[in-house]
């Protein structure tokens, strides 16, 4: 019994250690995606681009090769680990050495692959930037409407992680059910909605989009960044029609339910109504 004890203790231990980690992890990269970006533009504290040096000569230029190839790496690295770690073969491996900490070692190895990407990610500053918007009075106005839509977006962005069983997609879950003897949490949802999470593990596809590529101006590493994740994002999911039924029927049920409680008050109100009317 008492090693048992431990044994959930330490387990609980990991999986809310991997939580605060992811949880660092991902405000250093809304910080890193977005809103550094705009905030260079609209304080001009660093040069992001040089708009006087040709494409032909920027694209020649040592240093700013050599920054692409680093970003590169970073980039190959954190979509290697992301994918390899979902890979079947490389999930069982790993599923029948670590058990409940599985999803806890995915999300951790994430994290720590963005901590370096983040942490080692060269600017590409002597080349031109794609667009940049500098002329006033757009110059202000549209750092700030792209620092509106930034926020909405992750605003966005964790109210669908909230609800889309958060506790599971970092392994927490996990843990939990597996100290209680319950077995793996995906066990316990329907065949469909295990098909549907199968397909679409990232639910933020068109937000994040947004953050990617509505900036103020577009270096060249960003669009590095920027379309290296679009394409990952977009490749990574094999949505159907079966999928998209599932959801429509699973959001139609989530409304009835948000319903039910108005329509409760309203009879409650009319009933009164009708009493008073009688007597």
């Amino acid at each position: 019994m008492a090693s048992v004890t431990v044994r959930g203790c330490a387990l609980g231990a990991a999986s809310l250690l991997n939580f605060a980690f992811v949880f660092v992890s991902a405000a250093d990269f809304i910080r890193f995606v977005s809103f550094r970006a705009i905030y260079h533009n609209i304080t001009g504290e660093t040069t992001l681009c040089q708009d006087s040096i040709p494409w032909t000569v920027a694209l020649r230029d040592s240093s700013v090769l050599r920054c692409l190839v680093v970003d590169v790496g970073l980039l190959a690295l954190f979509t290697t680990q992301h994918s390899l770690l979902a890979w079947s073969p490389v999930k069982r491996a790993l599923q029948s050495v670590l058990g409940a900490l599985n999803r806890t070692a995915y999300c951790f190895t994430t994290a720590l692959a963005l901590q370096i990407l983040m942490r080692y990610w060269q600017p590409v500053t002597g080349a031109p930037c794609l667009w940049s918007v500098r002329h006033a009075p757009w110059s202000i106005w549209f750092p700030l409407l792209c620092f509106s839509l930034h926020f909405l977006c992750w605003a966005i962005i964790c109210s669908i992680v909230m609800i889309f069983d958060y506790p599971e997609l970092l392994g927490i879950k996990q843990v939990y059910y597996e100290c209680l003897g319950l077995g793996d949490p995906l066990s316990h949802k329907s065949t469909q909605a295990q098909r549907f999470l199968s397909h679409l593990r990232h639910p933020v596809c068109l937000e994040l989009g947004v953050v990617l590529w509505l900036l103020p101006a577009l270096s060249l590493d960003r669009l590095l960044l920027a379309a290296t994740l679009s394409t990952y994002l977009a490749l990574a999911h094999s949505l159907d029609k079966q999928d998209l039924a599932y959801l429509c029927v699973q959001i139609k049920s989530k409304m009835q339910l948000l319903a039910e409680p108005h329509q409760r008050v309203a009879g409650s109100t009319d009933g009164n109504n009708g009493d008073r009317k009688e007597k």
